[in-house]
Order: structure tokens, then sequence, then C-alpha cells
């Protein structure tokens, strides 16, 4: 998946699907993920497929689900822990693996930094944007010059949540109540795409693309395109990336 987004002269992204690499099910075919229980030499292989196809160095972060953010070198390991990243170098690819959350990537309108954030709902209530676009705006300046695309995700007819969750996003924004659809016993239908754009309008971006929360994007509804793994719990990880050129 190539996103339609307005990005500058020099800056590429991507998003992988399921179908061109090598790992056997339940990981069929191009699992990124090395921490999901498959065959080490068949991720090897699909990571070296995926690099080759971005014609950059994707950096594959140990994420877990914070607001930790790392700036991107040409020797930045992978496995640094962190769950958003931005660089200024060429060819060297923000990355994030996803199975349900939301992968976010972020661009200079004028080219000059890009990034991206790993969101699921602890993240980005969390302040896992707020905590990127800080360190982003040291180099880009005002966010109106920022652009975003939103990756696929778990939709707003799959998301179900407790309580915590929704009071955690009202707690910060009473407005995101509305985000939240009731549900039996208690629980909502978390619309996750929505949440990330209010948050990234607060911030002051204002040129948002990608996953409008429709079904298309949802990766418990697509099955044959995206891993997922609140559908299958035995999942593979498929990956967003952003790089200047």
């Amino acid at each position: 998946m190539v996103p339609q987004w307005p990005a500058p002269a020099g800056v590429r992204a991507f998003c992988s699907e399921r179908d061109g690499g090598v790992s056997e099910p339940p990981y069929d075919t191009l699992n990124l993920g090395d921490h999901v229980g498959d065959d080490a030499a068949a991720v090897g292989e699909n990571r070296r497929r995926y690099a080759a196809g971005l014609g950059a160095r994707p950096v594959f972060l140990q994420q877990v689900h914070g607001q930790g953010v790392v700036r991107l070198a040409a020797d930045t390991p992978d496995m640094t822990q962190a769950d958003a990243c931005w660089t200024t170098e060429p060819g060297v690819a923000c990355t994030m693996m996803v199975a349900d959350c939301l992968p976010v990537l972020l661009a200079d309108a004028r080219g000059r930094v890009v990034g991206a954030a790993h969101c699921g709902w602890r993240g980005l209530a969390g302040g896992v944007l707020e905590a990127l676009w800080a360190q982003m705006a040291t180099v880009a300046g005002q966010p109106q010059g920022m652009l975003a695309w939103l990756g696929p995700c778990i939709g707003p007819q799959a998301f179900e949540v407790g309580a915590e969750v929704r009071q955690a996003f009202v707690a910060h924004d009473a407005a995101s109540a509305d985000l939240f659809r009731p549900h039996a016993d208690g629980k909502f239908f978390a619309d996750l795409p929505a949440l990330a754009r209010r948050r990234l309008g607060a911030l002051g971006l204002q040129v948002i693309h990608g996953n409008d929360g429709s079904r298309a994007w949802c990766t418990v509804s697509n099955p044959s395109r995206f891993f997922s793994h609140r559908r299958d719990r035995l999942s593979g990880r498929f990956a967003a990336s952003v790089w200047r050129t």
C-alpha cells in the first residue's frame, strides 16, 4: 500500500500487507515481527524483501506501547526501545510494526524531517503523538507545515474496550467521549483513527490523510490483507514506513 498524501519530493512512504513473504501459516506470508513465534530465518528474509522494496533501511524498534521517542541515525540498531521515531537522515526509514494498533506517519511539507508513531490506545492516550511532535518541532517548526497519514488498524466496528479506556481519553479531552459507542455490559466500541485525528488536530496538524475509520481500513475485517492480533491471537506483523530519499 502506497500512502496517498501530498508528500513533498524526496519523501517516500509505504505500508506492507500480508502478501510477498516466505512465512508459513499462521504468519503467512510477509510477517515482519521477530517476537511472535515465527521462524527467525523466514522473518529475516521477509525483512530483507521489505527493505529491498523500500530502497531504504527500515529500523525495526522494540515497541512497548509506551511514549518513548528516538531520533534515528544511520547506525541506530534494530531493537532500540521506543514507540515513535523521527529522522532527518536520508535512506533511514522510520518504521512501525502493527497488527491492530494504528501506525501514524508524519512528514514536513518541505521534506526536512519525517517521523512515525505506534498508536495503540495506551500510547495514544499517554501522549506518544505529543512526545513525537515535541521533538520533530525542533526541525519542522510550525505544525501547520506537517502532513500526517494514518495506516490500517482495528476499526470502530471491532475495537471493543472497557470503561477505563474511554476514561483515559475523556480525562484529556471531554469531547472524545463521542468517539466511544456504547456496547453491552459496560463496553464500548472505540474509533481509534478518529481519536488519533483529534490528538493531531489539537497539536495544530491540519493535513491528515489515510484511515477514515471505514471497513476497508480495518485489520480485523480484512484477513486476506492484514494481520490482526485481536482476530487471530497468533499473528504476524505488517509495517508502515516513511523516509527521506
